[in-house]
């Protein structure tokens, strides 16, 4: 994606895609390159009712106006809209977009850069406005993000006819912390905004390029005895920590960033969101505000905060909330806040004096706010510090310190973090100048540009960290690391290993586990302290003791094998030998590819895995697992004179005897036993005893269907069967299937799920049991697994799980037959918190609160099953716009007592708690896989 210098642009362009604000720089190419002056270009946006003005910002906000709310004229702006592909036909975007959101609730897009960045959400899914009614239109994170360069792009466009935007060098900032996904999205809501070919830098990095730019001159002297600069980027979102080290060769000074932070999401949204809390208290004493009306009441206290954290701020000012709708006038509420408890919330909340050995506090959740997970820990002093312990060389405080985002607009905030080091230190630190902190990034990106041409001096240092090829063993404490790309190593630098060659197969998936450290010593195989060096050989066990590795999501690729084929001698047929080569992208990712031992040209890139996988412990190899392997290929043999009936009637027994109680099956063995029944999965039609067994153990070894990175393969590959049916019909093999499927569906996609639905919903319809035939006609086909089943399906939408979720309830009230499954079901369709699936798609909590009133009148002592169920649907998420409401909550708290509900339930409705390993299995339905940590 990053493309080689263009001969043909006449600008350098730097964008800053922020999470509150927007912003352009740009410089002419010339000859005399390090002079050309930067300037910021100032972006068209309505103000207001067709009223637009050219301004250094772009407030990344959007608003979704209702249908005749304003006129075309209104809305209208100076150029021939060019939307992005996707985009609602009306939409405002920049300033006006952002008072309309203090003003009217529910319709205004905010925080789209960490909703990118957010894993547990699809961020390609029409998701935002997030706390928003089904009537208002609405968008995904990526097409919000393309939507702000798209406007940027017609704005320059308009102003620069024959230098379109697209034709130019443009650099995207992006944070440091942002993982391959949501740097893959950057690149691909730049794309859609028609900026087919971008560059992309980390924030931190432009930062420390604006601030060089600026003292070219003399940035030599005043480095002189500042080895290393702290980089402290508190932006809308997040909290951006990078550390920059200053290097003298011959008096000239060099520049490399030698740590980068974790993804930390803490920032200028959260410091107004605690403000937010303190107002709603005074405002609305009595109830807590909607998900929209507090996001309405955040634009209020964003300009408070900014107001009272001047110097010559007043003493206090007042928040106002405006009424919905029509009541603009009367429906007014306003109460006072003080500068010093802005100085309380905003200083001692988010910069505390800390010590520097005090660590950010490790809850089991994070806090929750409009479907955002906001680090769990507001002090970002703690953060600090557990980053200079990790990056720093010998845990020394650094003595450089630059500053950047809004936030340090404010004196007050940026003498509180000076504060903090020198104490740290033990000595003033040097703090370097940001004049500009709400433009250093783009003015930055533009620097990066000039450097890529040789004008400036480039930032080096390569690699922030060193990548080892985990090697595992069935004995866990002699695998192996082997280093494929040291700390330091340069961008576009190739590192082969050629001393190592793999023999992959064709057509199945290969999977390279990767570990990654930024440490500066290892323990060798000798005991010795040694540097990372490419093809280094490493013990895991010894350096894992001392929290020198962590690992990474791992690289996966399936090598197609008709396409590989192609190129290949007839007499390799369906494997390949290859070496691995891996490189540091400008981007700061790894990029491995495997290379034909034969053929240099032949490569095969692997992908990094960005979808979310669940943890797992690798234990050690159970030491009967091949025993057990050899009595399914028995069972399931090609060879039918070698069948033998006996065996697959007690295939179950005979596997607990070699592996122990099947309960007790940790996930890598589970994994390995469903790959064997894979193999056999056509002659699981030899009888119908075969095909019980198949779909019984092979589910019981897929489940859940996720949580190890080829499982999407295993799915994908197992989701033929789908088609082909049963063998043998029959009311028990019938069930098993559903079972099969229920047990794997988080391993489906939605389409796969929606086929089953369609398939299904003729036996779940209350009309099936009307009559006898036809409700016989549903219990014959397995109707209780089919429910379950259906519950089962997170992906639906939440339009198909309400329709699902009306038919249970309305059956469990009317009829005592499967009513345990019925109650199951309403609980796993309406549940606060998914087991796999994306928060947007969860049922409205105001259906939901509808629901739980009538299950309130319910006896649930006689069915506990009922209170399980409520538990489900009313379990305390911390998002006030998926959680229900408080009066019922107290209800639902006062009958689970009254019931004698045990106490983890009444926690689980009163609280934010996770779930315990019953609880886990009960929501499940099954049991979970032993090694395996479901994050829900």
């Amino acid at each position: 994606m990053n493309s080689p210098i263009k001969s043909n642009a006449r600008y350098l362009i730097g964008i800053d895609l922020g999470t509150t604000n927007s912003v352009l720089a740009y410089c002419e190419i010339q000859d005399d390159l390090a002079q050309s002056q930067v300037n910021i270009f100032e972006i068209d946006q309505l103000v207001g009712p067709g009223e637009v003005v050219r301004k250094p910002l772009l407030p990344s906000f959007r608003f979704h106006p209702t249908q005749g709310q304003f006129q075309s004229s209104d809305m209208s702006l100076p150029w021939d809209l060019q939307p992005v592909e996707g985009e609602l036909e009306q939409v405002i975007i920049g300033e006006w977009a952002r008072e309309l959101g203090a003003q009217i609730e529910g319709r205004q897009v905010a925080s789209a850069k960490s909703w990118l960045s957010h894993d547990a959400v699809d961020r390609e899914s029409e998701i935002l406005p997030w706390s928003s009614p089904d009537s208002v239109d609405k968008v995904s994170p990526l097409l919000a993000s393309a939507s702000y360069l798209n406007h940027i792009r017609q704005s320059w466009d308009h102003h620069n006819p024959n230098h379109k935007l697209a034709e130019q060098e443009v650099v995207v900032t992006i944070p440091a912390s942002f993982d391959e996904t949501a740097r893959n999205l950057t690149l691909k809501a730049a794309q859609l905004a028609g900026l087919q070919h971008i560059h992309l830098l980390e924030e931190p990095q432009a930062v420390c390029y604006d601030w060089y730019s600026r003292h070219i001159d003399t940035a030599t002297t005043q480095l002189k005895d500042i080895p290393s600069i702290l980089v402290c980027d508190v932006g809308g979102g997040t909290t951006d920590l990078s550390l920059i080290e200053a290097q003298y060769q011959e008096q000239q000074i060099t520049l490399n960033r030698i740590g980068v932070g974790d993804h930390l999401m803490l920032g200028g949204d959260n410091i107004d969101l605690a403000l937010a809390h303190l107002a709603e208290q005074r405002l609305n004493q009595h109830k807590k505000l909607n998900a929209a009306s507090l996001m309405k009441l955040i634009q209020q206290t964003r300009k408070v905060k900014e107001d009272l954290l001047r110097p010559d701020a007043a003493e206090e000012a007042k928040i106002s909330i405006l009424g919905s709708g029509s009541r603009l006038i009367g429906g007014t509420k306003s109460a006072p806040i003080t500068k010093q408890e802005i100085h309380q919330i905003v200083i001692d909340g988010f910069f505390p004096l800390t010590q520097p050995n005090e660590m950010p506090q490790q809850r089991k959740t994070a806090v929750v706010e409009f479907g955002l997970p906001y680090a769990a820990d507001a002090a970002i002093s703690r953060h600090l510090a557990e980053f200079i312990q990790n990056h720093s060389p010998d845990g020394k405080t650094p003595t450089g310190l630059l500053l950047n985002g809004g936030v340090f607009n404010s004196e007050l905030v940026e003498n509180r973090m000076v504060e903090l080091l020198n104490q740290w230190h033990g000595s003033p630190i040097t703090l370097l100048d940001n004049p500009s902190p709400d433009l250093s990034v783009a003015y930055g990106a533009v620097a990066y540009a000039k450097a890529r041409h040789g004008a400036q001096l480039k930032i080096g240092g390569g690699s922030a960290r060193s990548y080892f090829l985990h090697l595992k063993q069935k004995n866990v404490s002699a695998s192996k690391a082997l280093c494929v790309l040291a700390k330091g190593t340069d961008t576009g630098q190739e590192i082969r290993l050629n001393g190592r060659q793999f023999l992959l197969t064709l057509g199945e998936p290969i999977q390279i586990d990767l570990l990654t450290s930024t440490q500066e010593q290892f323990i060798d195989a000798n005991g010795a302290l040694t540097p990372p060096q490419n093809s280094l050989l490493l013990n895991v066990q010894t350096n894992l003791e001392r929290a020198a590795f962590k690992p990474l999501p791992p690289y996966i690729a399936t090598l197609e094998g008709s396409q590989a084929r192609e190129s290949l001698q007839a007499n390799q047929k369906d494997r390949v030998e290859v070496m691995l080569a891996c490189q540091l992208t400008e981007v700061g990712t790894l990029k491995i590819e495997c290379v034909s031992t034969t053929n240099d040209n032949q490569r095969w890139l692997l992908e990094f895995d960005t979808r979310k996988h669940e943890e797992f412990e690798q234990a050690q190899a159970h030491p009967r697992l091949e025993q057990a392997k050899q009595l399914i290929s028995a069972a399931y043999s090609a060879n039918k004179k070698s069948d033998n009936t006996k065996l697959i009637k007690t295939l179950s027994k005979d596997l607990e005897k070699q592996l122990g109680k099947r309960e007790q099956w940790d996930f890598s063995t589970l994994r390995q036993l469903f790959d064997t029944f894979a193999l056999g999965k056509k002659r699981r039609r030899r009888s119908e005893d075969h095909e019980k067994q198949w779909l019984r153990l092979a589910g019981f070894a897929l489940r859940p269907g996720f949580g190890d990175p080829t499982d999407e393969w295993r799915c994908e590959q197992t989701w033929a069967l789908y088609q082909q049916g049963i063998q043998f019909p029959s009311h028990q093999t019938r069930s098993d299937w559903w079972i099969f499927w229920r047990r794997i569906a988080g391993g489906l996609n939605q389409e796969q799920q929606e086929t089953i639905l369609a398939d299904i919903a003729k036996y779940l319809h209350p009309g099936a049991h009307r009559g006898k035939g036809t409700g016989k006609e549903a219990t014959e086909h397995g109707y209780e697994a089919m429910v379950r089943l259906s519950a089962s399906l997170e992906h639906l939408d939440s339009e198909d799980k309400i329709l699902l979720s009306n038919w249970y309830l309305s059956r469990a009230q009317k009829s005592s037959e499967y009513v345990q499954a019925h109650w199951w079901a309403l609980g796993r369709l309406s549940s606060r918190t998914q087991m796999y699936g994306s928060q947007h798609n969860i049922v409205p909590a105001a259906q939901v609160n509808q629901w739980l009133l009538k299950m309130l009148e319910l006896d649930w002592k006689q069915e506990p099953m009922i209170g399980f169920a409520a538990v489900m649907m009313s379990r305390k998420t911390g998002d006030r716009s998926i959680d229900i409401s408080d009066d019922i909550r107290e209800k639902i708290i006062e009958k689970l007592t009254a019931s004698r509900a045990t106490p983890t339930w009444i926690e689980l409705v009163s609280d934010v708690k996770q779930l315990t390993e019953d609880e886990s299995k009960r929501v499940f339905g099954d049991s979970i896989p032993a090694g395996l940590q479901m994050v829900n």
